[in-house]
């Protein structure tokens, strides 16, 4: 009977934290992808605008007319695909963490003014999230982007402002599941003030959910940033970026599928790369999903 008691325990203790080898494994590959991203282009020698007619549409893994090998292949253009996606690794990214990080900054005070406040601040705020999630996001990123024109600095604005609504509501929820609590309260009879409460006391409670929140959002952002750069209303065509990658080879993936598609797959692990970091740091906070 003791050992049929006690093994379960044993079990318990010996199993690993939720989401730990999903961590590792998903931070590895966005770590690759930044690292190339930083010093690929440093590397490869990248000029957007040159054009190289003697080598246009080599396949993957052929050789230049000058014997140098091209890994992912050449465009219609002779630009080799291998700089030209680490160049738009950079772009890609850059947009996006500078999206996170202005959505995010919006959000986290917007939420915390609607939940520690309340009242018509709270009902205004939330109003106008309620307004904007009315409309599906991609649309009004188009629509913006449509009327700022193609710009990196243009297609960051819009991405945060269509992308703060998620911060607010998430932050708003914890500060209200908070702000109640004992220590909060003892908090505010000892004659803290308000700023002091939010500093102390709110913020490291809306750390979990921001983190979990903005390790799912960038991989959006990213791919958000991808589609208006496909659709012609995100970088200009001399600033390379994957979405403009994959538009300039869609009439060509008949005979050079690579131009295409080698951007797209690695659009897509990266996406996926930043879903599973989202959902193993979810299971890490809230082990109780973990099982789900």
């Amino acid at each position: 009977m003791t050992a049929t008691l006690d093994a379960p325990r044993v079990r318990l203790r010996t199993k690993g934290k939720p989401g730990g080898v999903r961590i590792v494994g998903s931070l590895a590959v966005v770590c690759c992808y930044a690292l190339c991203a930083v010093f690929g282009p440093m590397l490869f020698r990248f000029d957007p605008v040159a054009v190289d007619t003697r080598n246009r549409l080599l396949a993957p893994m052929s050789h230049t007319s000058a014997g140098d090998l091209v890994l992912f292949g050449t465009d219609q253009v002779g630009q080799d695909l291998l700089a030209k996606m680490m160049q738009g690794a950079r772009v890609s990214m850059t947009i996006g963490i500078s999206a996170l990080l202005l959505s995010g900054l919006i959000g986290l005070v917007f939420g915390v003014l609607a939940g520690y406040f309340g009242g018509p601040l709270d009902s205004l705020l939330m109003r106008l999230a309620d307004i904007q999630l009315a409309f599906p996001g991609i649309l009004l990123a188009i629509l913006i982007a449509a009327v700022l024109g193609p710009s990196v600095t243009n297609v960051i604005v819009v991405l945060s402002v269509s992308g703060w609504v998620t911060f607010a509501r998430v932050v708003r929820g914890q500060v209200l599941a908070t702000k109640r609590r004992e220590y909060v309260d003892a908090t505010r009879t000892l004659g803290a003030r308000h700023w002091h409460i939010v500093r102390t006391c709110i913020l490291p409670a809306c750390r979990a959910p921001f983190l979990v929140i903005a390790a799912l959002h960038i991989g959006d952002v990213i791919l958000a940033e991808a589609a208006l750069s496909f659709l012609g209303l995100g970088t200009p065509v001399t600033t390379p970026s994957w979405g403009t990658t994959i538009a300039s080879g869609r009439d060509l993936l008949g005979t050079a599928w690579w131009i295409s598609a080698l951007p797209g797959i690695g659009l897509a692990v990266l996406v996926v790369a930043f879903g599973v970091l989202g959902d193993a740091l979810r299971d890490r906070f809230d082990p109780k999903l973990a099982g789900r």
